[in-house]
């Protein structure tokens, strides 16, 4: 395969299915450097000859891709999509293109350095970025609380069970893991929209801490519905989205 230009050749090495759309690929490729919560493109031809490219944020750790050469990746085949569909059909030694240039601000640097409260909220795939930052070696140590939410249709969408334990051994009490099922009732689980849920103060009841202007910062990512009335509920409430010209409370990455 001739590589499109910005794009490098990877090949598949591993697949997980996680449900009948949603699922991940690990793509061994050379020479890349991301941050984590970055993000780069994969890329295929259709059977037309056309070139097709979507973003898609890395989950695994830049340490893991160091050691492995590896990236991994979760996606959900959207049945309307262009790529999406094409890329369901991959198993292990085929190939994709992969985005030379890795790119987004959604990362641990961006955070102002007076929070000391982490929030991590995402509405499906958005999750994927969150656990490239929390995977890493170097996590900051002056986080004393991490909230990491993900929000799903059904209980079946909740991925990574095994990951999310290892998380929660690594950081002790200090992460707090919130699922939030919306159509179906789950033991253990919130129910309902993510900004309801803050407007009303149900999540911040639910793992014991008050968002805190002086100390909490909120990333939102995944679907921008979700996104756009989650930013208002904290507008509502005062807080200020965040920008590198002026320090605030939340910034947010839509998932499409």
């Amino acid at each position: 395969m001739t590589p499109h230009v910005g794009f490098v050749c990877g090949s598949v090495v591993s697949r997980v299915d996680w449900t009948e759309r949603l699922f991940s690929l690990r793509v061994k490729v050379a020479g890349l450097s991301y941050i984590a919560g970055q993000f780069t493109k994969l890329g295929m031809y259709d059977q037309s000859g056309e070139f097709l490219r979507k973003a898609y944020s890395i989950v695994n750790s830049p340490q893991d891709y160091v050691e492995t050469g590896e990236l991994e990746f979760l996606i959900i085949a959207d049945p309307d999509g262009a790529l999406s569909p094409n890329l369901h059909t991959l198993y292990p030694n085929d190939e994709v293109m992969v985005g030379e240039q890795c790119a987004g601000f959604m990362t641990l640097e961006e955070v102002p350095a007076h929070a000391t409260q982490l929030w991590l909220i995402a509405t499906g795939t958005g999750i994927g970025p969150y656990f490239s930052m929390l995977q890493g070696d170097e996590f900051p140590e002056h986080y004393t609380d991490v909230v990491l939410v993900h929000a799903v249709r059904y209980e079946k969408d909740l991925v990574y069970k095994e990951l999310v334990l290892a998380l929660k051994q690594k950081f002790g009490e200090k992460l707090k893991y919130v699922p939030i099922v919306s159509r179906e009732e789950v033991s253990g689980s919130l129910q309902g929209r993510v900004p309801h849920l803050i407007e009303k103060r149900i999540l911040e009841s639910q793992v014991g801490i008050k968002l805190d202007m002086d100390r909490s910062f909120v990333y939102l990512c995944g679907n921008p519905a979700m996104v756009r009335d989650t930013a208002q509920s904290l507008t509502d409430r005062g807080y200020n989205k965040h920008l590198r010209r002026r320090t605030g409370h939340f910034s947010a990455e839509n998932y499409w």
